[in-house]
């Protein structure tokens, strides 16, 4: 076989890395991303627009538990 599928699995630093849903309350807006656990600094990596979005986050990152941040 010439070519292989590549996984579409992306990694992210996980000892001082979490995986963080930040939310607006005014908007309604979605950010998933990383919050760096000894700086604070938020990492957005995408939109989130509907359960699906979130969905496919989370299956690349390989994320099973993700915490909302207002």
């Amino acid at each position: 076989m010439l070519f292989k599928n590549k996984k579409n699995s992306k990694t992210y630093d996980k000892e001082n890395q979490i995986p963080v849903l930040r939310c607006s309350i005014c908007t309604g807006e979605q950010v998933a991303g990383f919050k760096d656990k000894t700086t604070g600094k938020f990492n957005d990596v995408t939109l989130i627009r509907t359960d699906a979005d979130l969905k496919q986050f989370m299956k690349e990152y390989g994320v099973e538990k993700i915490t909302k941040e207002y």
